[in-house]
């Protein structure tokens, strides 16, 4: 018999419960982006300060322990007065109520990052301790909190000089599994925030590496462009870059844009709102791509220059172009408490009229960088229809709703459509016969592949998609690729890369991982690329196996069972050559089956350094491999020494 559902049943969250009980729904995850997104709210609100011309500088500190962050302003210092609603200290309410804050009305903020008013509550809820120091009126006032809760009254520490705000927190560990903040993400991010806030002095801090660096640009979006150029190592094809600055212009936006194109094969182009970075886009990044679109269309237009028997499409419009978008607004609506994404409605046609006349006019009193830009334009149309018909022969060849379209050395699963199925791409024929005899023929699929596969970050869109090796793998997924991508007719849950544990097999999946960062991105950002482990060596101690996937594990293995054992006990070691080494059940034990195995989840953490390391490991420059190798040879010696 069913229980009775009462009143009794009902719990109420009260305070900051919400946050602490569901995290995800406000920051997005518990995981590395949830974690260092408490500190990008706290950033912000410095930010909010300068930004609206109450602070010149602010400054991040990752303490020695990597667990804890102190960020600092000179702004005007939190309020501590008492607030007439809830008769507390405004300090005390802002950290410890959702939708409480000062960027609701205009009258304090014109703009901000964000009016939720969710961001220092949340970070408070989330950290096992948090302090809020504020100096204003001559004095310094403090606040402590415990997990989302007050562990006393504010407080009145003595005199001060100046004005701004210091918070302290370090992340509860009862909701982050994992608390370590990484430097080079930290860094990146407020290196960014003084691009975007010319002017703006901003200091980081690393005392768990002893290092301090400070950042200021007096030409903000201009040397953020160029740094943006350095870091893609892209070849311009015109010197002078497009920039823009609109302020206000009868829609109270502010808007600056900078631009310039190059041989590069995608286009990058960095978005902001009120100096959030948007990773998603959101309606300003669709109002820059049509007023891009019409400035260029109707230049080619007016010119003449469009070539017979090509069409342009709005991909070859922007194909190598390199740029940064960043506005300012008074009542930014972003999507979710994550802010990367934009949703004002009327950001479109108010971006798109502001873009359009001022990249036209610029086009039409710079001809020659004009011509410059439409040539490589009509360079990239072509090249896009030369690359054409073999990728719709490789589109029609990934319906596979007919399985007689399926690669023929593709053993499949009979459940390819289920959510928990796999699809293992094996190195060589022999490993694939061992991973056919051990696998879960339900749920796994197996697709040899022989050798070492195309390097595409050198080759061209034709070569690689007339690569058979890779056409079949696309063809084994089933969702396509390029434009043709739909991740709905993805026939398989997982996509698991297993080579050989050795440096040829690391090759090999690097050169997986390269097809599939630049043809199939989609699939590592919707988390469903893996790198198998399998063990490269067996230890046998008496009766007791063990499996290591390295040196370093096997001598560690061989050295706890040392430990009091006699020389009847001497470990045996087997070093397995290649997966096809290993007898099925050995490698259905160590690698393939789900309760056992070791899977590593490919994730992108920084797009733009991503792309750096691909071009210079696997780009036609040999001098940037060398020069890699060379900076890293100091890791390479660490893990030697291990």
């Amino acid at each position: 018999m069913a229980r009775s559902y009462t009143a009794k049943d009902i719990t109420v969250l009260e305070g900051l419960e919400p946050v602490r009980k569901r995290p995800g729904m406000y920051i997005g995850g518990v995981g590395s982006p949830g974690l260092h997104h408490l500190v990008w709210e706290i950033i912000d609100n410095a930010v909010d300060e300068a930004m609206n011309g109450h602070a010149s500088s602010i400054g991040l500190t990752l303490h020695a322990d990597g667990a804890s962050i102190t960020v600092v302003d000179d702004g005007r210092g939190v309020p501590i007065d008492r607030h007439a609603k809830t008769k507390k200290s405004a300090m005390e309410v802002i950290f410890t109520t959702l939708h409480a804050g000062g960027k609701f009305e205009q009258q304090t903020y014109k703009t901000a990052g964000g009016l939720h008013g969710v961001g220092a509550s949340v970070v408070n809820a989330l950290s096992k301790e948090l302090v809020a120091t504020s100096k204003r009126d001559g004095q310094q006032w403090q606040q402590k909190f415990k997990r989302g809760k007050p562990a006393g009254p504010v407080k009145k520490l003595g005199a001060a000089r100046g004005t701004g705000t210091t918070i302290f927190f370090r992340p509860d560990p009862t909701i982050f599994p994992k608390i370590q903040f990484h430097s080079d993400l930290l860094a990146e991010r407020l290196e960014i925030i003084s691009y975007l806030h010319r002017g703006l002095k901003v200091t980081f801090e690393d005392k768990s590496q002893k290092t301090k660096v400070v950042h200021q640009h007096k030409d903000g979006l201009s040397d953020y462009l160029g740094f943006l150029l350095s870091e893609l190592s892209a070849k311009t094809i015109h010197e002078t870059p497009f920039t823009m600055l609109k302020e206000g212009n009868g829609n109270g936006i502010r808007l600056e844009l900078v631009l310039q194109w190059t041989e590069a094969t995608e286009e990058h182009l960095r978005s902001y709102v009120n100096g959030i970075p948007t990773g998603s886009g959101g309606t300003h990044e669709n109002g820059f791509r049509a007023g891009l679109g019409k400035a260029l269309r109707n230049f080619i237009d007016t010119h003449n220059l469009s070539p017979k028997g090509v069409t342009i499409t709005a991909e070859d419009l922007r194909e190598g172009l390199v740029g940064v978008l960043s506005i300012f607004i008074g009542n930014p609506q972003f999507q979710g408490q994550t802010k990367d994404r934009l949703n004002n409605p009327e950001l479109t046609a108010d971006v798109d009229s502001t873009v359009r006349p001022a990249l036209e006019h610029w086009l039409n009193h710079n001809l020659s960088v004009a011509e410059a830009i439409v040539a490589r334009i009509i360079l990239a149309a072509r090249a896009r229809e030369a690359s054409r018909t073999a990728q719709e022969q490789v589109s029609r060849k990934s319906a596979t709703s007919n399985r007689m379209n399926l690669p023929g050395k593709l053993s499949d699963c009979t459940k390819p459509d289920a959510v928990d199925s796999e699809l293992f791409i094996v190195e060589g024929d022999s490993a694939g016969g061992s991973a056919k005899q051990g696998r879960d023929r339900v749920r796994q699929a197996i697709l040899p592949l022989r050798g070492k596969v195309l390097n595409v970050q050198s080759a061209s869109d034709a070569k690689v998609l007339e690569n058979k090796e890779l056409s079949d793998l696309v063809t084994a997924l089933g969702c396509g690729l390029g434009k043709n991508f739909d991740l709905s007719k993805l026939r398989y849950g997982r996509i698991i890369l297993l080579a050989d544990a050795d440096s040829d097999g690391n090759h090999i999946a690097t050169l997986l991982l390269t097809f599939i960062h630049r043809y199939l991105k989609q699939l590592i950002s919707n988390g469903r690329v893996f790198l198998a482990q399998p063990p490269l060596y067996r230890i046998d101690v008496g009766k007791e196996t063990h499996w290591a996937l390295d040196d370093a594990q096997r001598d560690r293995i061989i050295a706890k069972n040392s430990k009091g054992k006699t020389r009847t006990a001497v470990p045996e070691i087997t070093r397995f050559k290649g997966l096809g080494e290993m007898m099925p059940k050995v490698l259905w034990e160590t690698t393939l089956n789900p309760k056992t195995r070791r899977l590593l989840r490919v994730e992108i953490d920084n797009a733009l350094k991503t792309d750096q390391v691909f071009e210079e490991l696997m780009g036609k420059d040999a001098s940037t491999r060398l020069r890699f190798i060379m900076d890293h040879a100091e890791d390479a010696d660490e893990l030697l020494d291990v």
